[in-house]
């Protein structure tokens, strides 16, 4: 075909000149397309083929469809210096033929679902070869060609981005994306009068000056161009991830419960060009969101959706306005908002404007922690919205006084000029009545929000008064139920007792993650009460599983008790990951009581009884205490790891949860505890090695990372031991050890954890052959060890259980990879470049071998993520509200 490509060539475009029958036009500029991506630019340029695209074939409806594709491909593809000018000419003619075809789109929108397949599919190539040919050459054609064609270009572009088809609107949408981040990159990077770089979107670097064009100049040239941007922006404006409240297809409000992966992505990205377009003109956004909220106040574009978008897209750009003027466009979009909830009549209505009132408060916290006033007013109204009894209000309203309490919450616990308490205070007076409508997970909520203000009250005796206040409903409720219990240990029978239970210690979590470590006292309030209902419950539990086997466990009242347990380990937990400076007490009043009523009760119940949550409680205080709990592993042991690993080494599927939590506390044992390990009886310390290899094997990648992990850290453990206590561990396990790692490494199936696999193998071979490990790993007394030293047989042991594992390779291939191992070693890139190079060589790594890269790519991802992230604090407004880390 190479060889010929000359004479196909001029046969196309011969037959393209003379030929009148449709169906051969169509077929030879098909044939076309698929030549273009290697013609050489003499063909397509020093011939008629452009003209005769632009001015026959893209004006007739036949042909217009295949002809914008070749031109898209054309237009893609790097001429270099030599053709820009043939370029630039056909940019002009497309645009030219455009014109003649298209008309001006003006009601594109409006008509879209009137067109025709073929004239939609038309429209939609249209996009591709503006999107196309704009983002590879707008340097070229802003320099070259006339600014009625370029501006002429993005008009067409601007009416298709308003047409409602989604997948055409993101293709138009990354382009706008990229003007706007050039647009505004030039005009931060140079003076207003000075010369700049045209806008970079192709080949050759941002600074040259083509065409001498100013920064200012280039702002007038498309400023109308962004104003219409701007508005379809708005209008198009998809949901954010913290509005619950939305128009179904039945056109109903109601409480949203998937977040949509793919509007999520298509927010962020129209997020991204907002904040773009405010920095290039703030006047014109706030003349525009003013202008379309008044529209909604006089009712002549007043609808849900119209509403919804306007707010998400204000919501969208926050701080990226300077502080005045942000002040002035909230200032009137509050007030406009507040009073478009008292005047719409109607609860679905009222849902609409208030879960819009929440999205935008919650987004402006910078301007709330200046006023006062307003941030008053604005919590209130979170306090009403608290009784709306429209689906999804409250929780809308909790939500967003959660994220307001953690941004402000130094002006709620402040004493304000003219008031007569901290705020705070009067929240905590009337929190009975304030939460009077909200459901049990909803008061939740309310108390966290309460927790964070408390959180920045510095005294702490002041901060124990409001904790107290805080907890005092719930406290009253508990007192009652216990006392009540303690009389009568069969009310633990009715489920809405033990409903109610669960609901207190639920609140308490809550409340305890939001104050910290200041929660001790309600902690201390209620333990030893709580401890005693962990047991009550659990002999209940038990005495029902005794009596009607383990389908018990599937009971309402059964599964209502669980709760309680499983709330009262959260609580312990979320305490201790908070208890700063008070390690010590934790030990002695909190820990022993703890073990006392959870352990034995975990290893004595029937396995479908036993909560993950006892495994990540007890590896949460190990990790917080470290040695002080040396003492105690032991009992762990005994009680939970023997009783775990039983209940999931049948297979790699059975229990996730226990299955990741009994391997983060071995963890942590073995970095906090160690020397409690040694002290293992030897069957018990030989199941946990067992454990760990079998760890390895998992299918699941995050407990086959924690086996090897174990591995490692602990075979660096034993290296830096006693010598007599070491020995005998290698002696005992670092054949074995290899063994699976050799064996998972040779596994397909294992291939998520191959930088971890080689990290264990290198470390084994390293202390071999630096001769750390000194006792013998092989077996001195048989005749064929005679001379043997501990390289030697390692390398021997690789090489067989290799030739073993891969059958097609012969023995001077292992030899060469074997001798690699011990090489590469002490430099970890080349080991596993030297691993990796080896099993893609195998036949059992035939295909898709992306995870022996894994490393690299998730690197690369990485460093990408940090250089956007850096990238975005540089643009004020880009780091959203929440993502900001707290600046009091």
């Amino acid at each position: 075909m190479c060889g010929e490509f000359s004479s196909i060539y001029e046969l196309c475009t011969e037959i393209l000149q003379k030929a009148q029958q449709p169906s051969l036009i169509l077929a030879t500029l098909e044939t076309l397309l698929r030549f273009l991506s290697w013609i050489p630019f003499g063909y397509i340029f020093e011939t008629n083929l452009i003209n005769n695209l632009c001015t026959r074939f893209l004006q007739s409806q036949v042909t217009r469809n295949i002809t914008i594709k070749c031109l898209t491909e054309i237009g893609g593809l790097d001429g270099g210096e030599e053709y820009k000018e043939q370029y630039v000419n056909m940019f002009s003619m497309t645009i030219t033929a455009l014109r003649a075809t298209l008309g001006d789109l003006a009601n594109i929108d409006s008509v879209w679902d009137d067109y025709e397949n073929e004239e939609q599919e038309f429209i939609q190539n249209v996009a591709m070869f503006l999107t196309s040919f704009l983002t590879s050459h707008l340097r070229l054609v802003e320099s070259s060609a006339t600014r009625e064609v370029v501006i002429q270009a993005h008009e067409y572009l601007l009416r298709i981005t308003q047409v409602d088809e989604r997948e055409m609107f993101k293709v138009c949408l990354e382009y706008w994306n990229e003007l706007v981040r050039r647009l505004y990159g030039d005009s931060r990077n140079a003076p207003f009068n000075a010369p700049s770089s045209l806008l970079n979107l192709g080949n050759g670097p941002a600074s040259d000056n083509v065409g001498g064009m100013t920064v200012e100049v280039r702002r007038q040239m498309y400023s109308g161009i962004l104003t219409g941007v701007r508005y379809v922006m708005i209008s198009r404006m998809v949901r954010p991830e913290e509005v619950l409240i939305v128009e179904n297809d039945e056109g109903e409000i109601v409480r949203e419960f998937i977040k949509e992966t793919d509007t999520i992505v298509l927010y962020k990205a129209q997020r991204e060009c907002l904040i773009y377009l405010t920095h290039l003109d703030p006047k014109d956004m706030e003349n525009i969101m003013v202008e379309k909220l008044g529209r909604q106040m006089d009712g002549s574009e007043w609808s849900w959706s119209n509403l919804n978008k306007l707010c998400w897209a204000i919501g969208s750009i926050s701080g990226s306005m300077s502080e005045d003027q942000e002040r002035r466009v909230l200032v009137i979009i509050i007030k406009d908002l507040l009073s478009l909830c008292e005047l719409k009549r109607g609860k679905d209505n009222k849902a609409v404007v208030a879960s819009n009132i929440m999205y935008v408060v919650g987004q402006y916290p910078r301007f709330l922690k200046a006023h006062w006033k307003f941030l008053k007013t604005v919590a209130n109204k979170l306090f009403e919205f608290m009784h709306e009894l429209h689906e999804g209000v409250r929780d809308m309203a909790c939500d967003t006084f959660v994220t307001i309490a953690q941004k402000c919450r130094r002006h709620f616990i402040a004493q304000q000029p003219g008031e007569s308490c901290p705020f705070v205070e009067e929240i905590i007076a009337n929190a009975k009545s304030i939460t009077s409508d909200l459901e049990p997970q909803q008061v939740n909520r309310f108390c966290e929000a309460v927790g964070y203000l408390i959180s920045a009250q510095l005294n702490s005796a002041t901060q124990a008064q409001l904790i107290s206040g805080l907890m005092k409903p719930t406290n009253d409720q508990w007192s009652t139920i216990v006392n009540r219990a303690s009389e009568d240990i069969h009310i633990l029978e009715d489920l809405n007792v033990v409903k109610q239970l669960g609901n207190i210690l639920r609140t308490n979590v809550s409340a305890c993650g939001a104050v910290g470590k200041g929660f001790i006292t309600q902690i201390g309030h209620n333990y030893i009460d709580m401890l005693g209902l962990y047991k009550a419950v659990s002999e209940i539990i038990s005495s029902c599983i005794a009596r009607d086997g383990e389908i018990a466990t599937r009971y309402a009242n059964v599964r209502a008790m669980r709760t309680i347990k499983k709330e009262a380990l959260h609580l312990v937990d979320t305490y201790v990951k908070h208890c700063d400076g008070e390690i010590e007490q934790v030990n002695k009043d909190m820990v022993p009581p703890l073990l006392e009523a959870v352990l034995a009760d975990y290893a004595q119940n029937v396995p479908p009884a036993r909560d993950a949550e006892v495994l990540k409680t007890v590896n949460t205080i190990t990790a917080t205490l470290g040695s002080l709990m040396t003492d105690k592993i032991p009992i762990v042991f005994d009680s939970l790891f023997e009783s775990t690993m039983n209940m999931i080494n049948q297979d790699f599927t059975e229990y996730p949860e226990h299955r990741l939590a009994i391997y983060q506390l071995l963890r942590t044992i073995n970095q906090k505890c160690f020397t409690a390990t040694l002290n293992l009886p030897p069957q018990q310390f030989r199941f946990m090695i067992m454990s760990i290899m079998w760890g390895f094997k998992h299918t699941l990648r995050d407990v086959a990372d924690l086996g090897l992990t174990i591995a490692l850290e602990m075979i660096n453990n034993f290296n830096i031991c006693d010598r007599t206590i070491s020995d005998a561990f290698f002696q005992t396990y670092f054949v074995e050890l290899l063994n699976e790692i050799i064996v998972v490494l040779s596994d397909n199936d294992h291939k998520g954890s191959f930088r971890l696999q080689c990290m264990v193998l290198a470390r084994m071979i390293l202390l071999v052959e630096s001769n750390q490990i000194t006792a013998p790993l092989y077996d001195p007394s048989l005749p064929e060890n005679a001379g043997m030293v501990n390289t030697i047989f390692v390398r021997q042991s690789i090489a067989n259980l290799l030739a073993t594992a891969f059958a097609n390779l012969n023995s001077r291939q292992i030899e060469l990879f074997v001798e690699g191992l011990f090489s590469y070693n002490e430099d970890f890139e080349k080991f596993r470049g030297h691993v990796r190079d080896f099993l893609i060589q195998t036949k059992e790594f035939a295909g898709d071998n992306a995870d022996l890269f894994l490393e690299e790519t998730e690197r690369s991802n990485e460093e990408k993520k940090q250089k956007e992230a850096e990238l975005a604090k540089q643009i004020p407004g880009m780091i959203k509200p929440s993502e900001m880390e707290e600046d009091e």
